[in-house]
């Protein structure tokens, strides 16, 4: 990581860490795909079919649109106190599942 890989427009070497440090955003977006990545299957893995259909609904995943609590509940036929409980519980665990 320390080996010159390149020389700038001055003529000073380049190191990887100097080109990948150039732009932050770049290991942010690579990290983001990642967890993107684990999300999805997270939920492909998801047992309780209620809770992956109120996450997907709310957050527009697969190409979802994003709908309210209120919207979610009306299209499932429960109440919009426990579409919030039911999501909530799911959050936590994906959480859980994405930090362990």
């Amino acid at each position: 990581m320390t080996d010159p890989i390149d020389i700038d427009n001055e003529g000073n070497p380049l190191t990887l860490m100097d080109v990948i440090s150039m732009d932050d955003t770049v290991s942010d977006e690579i990290d983001l795909k990642i967890r993107v990545e684990q999300l999805y299957d997270l939920l492909h893995d998801m047992k309780e079919c209620r809770e992956k259909k109120i996450i997907v609904l709310r957050y527009g995943l697969y190409g979802n649109d994003f709908h309210t609590q209120r919207q979610v509940a009306k299209k499932l036929g429960i109440s919009r106190s426990y579409v919030s409980r039911i999501e909530k519980k799911a959050l936590l665990a994906l959480q859980k599942a994405l930090k362990s």
